[in-house]
């Protein structure tokens, strides 16, 4: 008779760094505290989880007792805590140094408050690079978990893949669990009996292993889920299920690694699980991408075919978004400066670390870098960071990088309060105007995109075939009325201080004197100043009376559409919330109040300007379907130049409310 199957079963729980208390609460509530309550009941059933450090912390202060079970069962044998960067990075999108900070963070936590070392490591959002491996074998982890797609791009067949198997990186050793996908799409969405049936299948084929780690989420908080897997007793039932097959047994990652030895030396690819490498493509890649899986599929190659057709990698998303390479590589740049330091604050490294949380960089089937909230908590944190460098280790007033690597230079003036960058490629705008008061960077915004998954816009309602529920993969619906205007792409970037002359942008400016922020074209020279609290735009124009003039800003205001942002005329008057439309004919001054930020800035025009105020909104998907997002109020002042040789004048000032 065979050997009993060995369930492997983990669940990864993460919170972005930044996201809204309410919503992680109702996580907790919906997901987290029924899970650990029903695993707590079944102490035979064993099974691994990770949640990440931020989430973690932020779950022991405020609910300590449901979080108590889960030390609880660490110390009776039942449970094993996976380590991770602390705040959830993509460890191959970090340096080396950044990484062992990372995982040691976690580790010391865990060790802490269970008194047990973690061996075991949840690769975030499992993107595989082998330069990983010094650093996770630094930290004193022996094996991570990654998808058996990973293993089936080296050749790999899945009746091969019931055990963990070893690499190694310049003679550094790791070892590798694959995680079976055929699992992933069952748990928790598949009835119980049919989840049961199917591990026993496994068992009568002589599988040694099934191998499970995927997200906590999915048992509670995607759509539909937490009635299914608490409500109707679907977790119940598929614990009982399995503790009552005489031919599966549940175990630890840590102990079924000891019992069995390595299935041998593997080298895998650089990837991430199968859909992550679709999304990382840009249009029109991921539309043939798409085509050719579903092509392939129809054809009934699809699973023979798929490993070799493997899309892009995590890394595409920093070149395909350039609002998320800025973000990275301005993190980089700090991270490098905060490593010069003999000793580094304590403060510094943590903000560091929350500024590398791996949300806000990409986007996939949730919102991600397209929600300003999660972008925004890196932002706040990067200049945190950067104010707190700046007291210890000064650096010039003006510097002239090409830190993203675009092959334009990006020229930074900053004072003691605020930062603007202006880059150097034709359009002399504002990529970057971050107050250190405030915490904020108020060019944080992302222009709109074709996405693929737009192309689904306006399709019927996905429909459920059979029994269970539907993976939130297949749901297509709108949260509220999109229109073909919503989903336009941007052919500009969304930035502050975009010109046009005669409603035709202005793209040839090309830098007079970089150490000045000192821009020229034909007819108009243009200068950036920053003085105190204060930005200040100049435009000298020459031979251009009579010609329209007007410059756009996108400014990200935390508020959005909320009830706590609003525009306030030169008279006191409230103009509307950044989520409505403001025409002035006339004006010479507005001030944008955001109760969420705590700050307003004021704009003053010289001499007065015509006014335009909208919404920019982009449109993204997530678990409930697609929703428009407020990203930032665009405002376009608009002047009709008034003489052969004048100057216009726009002002910024930023503060907070109280001052």
């Amino acid at each position: 008779m065979n050997r009993p199957l060995t369930l492997l079963l983990g669940v990864h729980a993460h919170q972005p760094v930044g996201n809204f208390p309410e919503v992680i609460e109702d996580a907790h509530q919906r997901c987290y505290k029924p899970f650990l309550e029903t695993l707590h009941a079944y102490p035979e059933f064993r099974f691994a989880a990770h949640f990440s450090g931020w989430l973690l912390d932020w779950l022991r202060e405020r609910h300590p007792d449901d979080m108590e079970l889960l030390a609880a069962m660490v110390r009776r044998g039942q449970v094993e805590l996976f380590s991770s960067g602390d705040t959830e990075p993509v460890l191959a999108a970090i340096p080396h140094r950044d990484r062992v900070g990372q995982l040691r963070a976690l580790n010391d936590k865990l060790a802490t408050w269970t008194g047990v070392r973690p061996r075991g490591a949840w690769l975030t959002e499992r993107v595989w690079e082998s330069s990983v491996v010094p650093a996770l074998a630094e930290s004193g982890i022996a094996y991570v978990t990654v998808d058996d797609y990973h293993f089936l791009c080296t050749g790999k067949t899945v009746d091969g893949l019931d055990g963990y198997f070893s690499t190694e990186e310049s003679g550094t050793r790791l070892d590798l669990f694959p995680i079976s996908e055929a699992l992933r799409y069952r748990l928790p969405f598949a009835p119980a009996v049919e989840v049961v049936a199917y591990l026993e299948g496994l068992a009568a084929a002589g599988r040694s292993a099934a191998i499970y780690f995927d997200d906590i989420e999915k048992f509670g908080i995607w759509p539909e889920t937490h009635d299914w897997v608490y409500g109707r007793g679907w977790l119940r039932a598929m614990i009982e299920g399995v503790l009552a097959s005489p031919t599966i047994a549940t175990a630890t990652y840590g102990d079924f690694h000891a019992r069995n030895a390595s299935h041998g030396v593997v080298y895998l690819p650089t990837t991430s699980y199968s859909e992550m490498n679709e999304w990382t493509l840009p249009m029109p890649a991921a539309g043939i991408y798409a085509e050719l899986l579903a092509a392939e599929q129809a054809a009934g190659r699809g699973e023979r075919y798929r490993p070799f057709l493997r899309g892009g990698i995590w890394r595409n998303f920093l070149s395909r978004y350039p609002e998320a390479n800025w973000l990275h590589k301005r993190m980089l740049g700090l991270s490098a400066r905060l490593a010069e330091l003999p000793a580094p604050p304590p403060a510094l490294t943590t903000e560091l670390y929350r500024a590398q949380a791996n949300d806000a960089y990409w986007h996939g089937l949730f919102g991600g870098l397209y929600l300003p909230h999660l972008r925004r908590a890196v932002w706040a944190n990067l200049v945190e960071l950067e104010a707190g460098l700046d007291a210890l280790q000064p650096r010039p007033a003006v510097q002239v990088l090409d830190l993203d690597l675009d092959g334009h230079g990006e020229i930074f003036v900053h004072g003691p309060e605020l930062q603007v960058v202006v880059r150097d490629d034709g359009l002399a705008a504002a990529c970057e105007l971050s107050s250190y008061r405030l915490r904020h960077n108020f060019a944080d915004s992302l222009r709109r995109y074709h996405e693929h998954y737009h192309d689904r816009i306006g399709s019927a309602p996905s429909e459920h075939q059979g029994d269970g529920i539907a993976s939130a993969h297949d749901i297509v619906r709108c949260k509220q009325p999109i229109s073909a205007a919503d989903i336009m792409p941007d052919t500009l970037p969304r930035a502050l201080c975009l010109d046009r002359l005669d409603d035709v942008p202005v793209t040839d400016y090309r830098v007079a004197e970089a150490m000045a922020a000192h821009f020229i074209r034909p007819g108009i020279t243009k200068r950036y100043t920053v003085d105190a609290g204060v930005l200040t735009i100049y435009w000298e124009f020459t031979g251009l009376a009579g010609r329209r003039f007007a410059t756009e800003l996108n400014l990200a205001m935390p508020s959005c559409d909320g009830f706590l942002g609003r525009y306030v005329l030169a008279d006191g008057s409230i103009g509307g919330g950044f989520g409505q439309p403001l025409q002035l004919v006339e004006a010479e001054s507005l001030t944008l109040e955001d109760g969420v930020l705590g700050g307003h800035i004021v704009l003053r025009a010289t001499p007065a300007a015509a006014l335009e105020c909208r919404p920019h909104q982009t449109v993204s998907q997530s678990e409930a379907g697609f929703e428009k997002i407020m990203q930032s109020a665009e405002l376009q002042w608009c002047w009709v130049i008034p003489d052969a040789a004048c100057t216009l004048c726009l002002q910024l000032s930023i503060a907070p409310l109280s001052s």
